[in-house]
């Protein structure tokens, strides 16, 4: 049970609902704890393949609450440093997750929002979503977001937008990589179950490879070292069990049975 989330389970679906909607779904040091465990419960449990990240109410979340951040500025920097590594190990539990994520971005997704956004695998908004890295408006910078949201949108476009504090208008967002797909609002549902229905069809195993490759991989020279290491990532994965069972049900034409009746 949680104070600042909902989780729905949908057969091999988890959705995690962040529920703190008189607040836009800010987060304080309650919800930074509670999304980290539930990220951590919801990776261990083999009966949950795809984990969606929403928010209830009229944002996806707005980032720092500013109560939290009010008491923070009157801390000293070993409680604040605390605070920062809570928030930076649970973005980094959400992007580690094994499952493929999904960000169902329907609202604001301003400064840690923003960072939420970017840390899941995939991200769909909606065309009323608006994005921003609003930090420097409140004298701080995106520290714990940057590693995400610089991989979804790269150096070039976080130097522009972790300055001016922008907002970033759905379509805009999808042009420079921060979100996969923008849709109409009453699409949004449809299309998150659209993608979910992708990810079922794949290997878990495989996925969560995939996962492990591309960060390996990401930004590497193609040398020798970086091309014996991609050979020995496929000749493990091609004599598991999965594998075996992925190559079978192909040729046999039937489901694999990851993917169930």
């Amino acid at each position: 049970m949680f104070a600042t989330l909902e989780i729905e389970l949908n057969g091999p679906v988890a959705t995690i609902w962040m529920n703190r909607p008189d607040l836009h779904n800010a987060f304080d040091e309650s919800l930074i704890a509670e999304l980290t465990a539930a990220c951590i419960a919801l990776d261990e449990d083999a009966d949950v393949r795809v984990v969606i990240l929403a928010g209830r109410g009229k944002s996806f979340s707005a980032g720092a609450d500013l109560n939290w951040m009010k008491r923070a500025a009157h801390n000293g920097i070993d409680d604040n440093l605390n605070d920062a590594r809570a928030l930076a190990r649970m973005l980094r539990t959400l992007a580690e997750m094994k499952k493929p994520t999904v960000a169902r971005v329907h609202g604001a997704a301003l400064g840690g929002g923003m960072g939420l956004a970017a840390a899941c695998d995939i991200a769909v908004a909606s065309t009323r979503a608006v994005f921003a890295t609003s930090e420097v408006r409140f004298g701080i910078i995106p520290a714990a977001i940057s590693p995400y949201v610089l991989r979804a949108i790269g150096a070039r476009q976080a130097t522009r937008y972790f300055q001016s504090a922008e907002r970033i208008a759905a379509d805009r967002a999808r042009d420079i990589g921060l979100v996969h797909e923008a849709v109409e609002p009453e699409a949004l549902d449809a299309r998150v179950q659209e993608v979910v229905s992708a990810l079922l069809q794949g290997g878990p195993l495989a996925q969560a490879a995939a996962k492990d490759l591309i960060r390996a991989v990401g930004g590497q020279p193609v040398n020798e070292t970086l091309v014996e290491e991609t050979a020995h990532r496929i000749a493990h994965l091609r004599a598991t069990p999965e594998a075996r069972e992925g190559i079978s049900a192909f040729l046999e034409k039937r489901s694999p049975a990851w993917i169930g009746e």
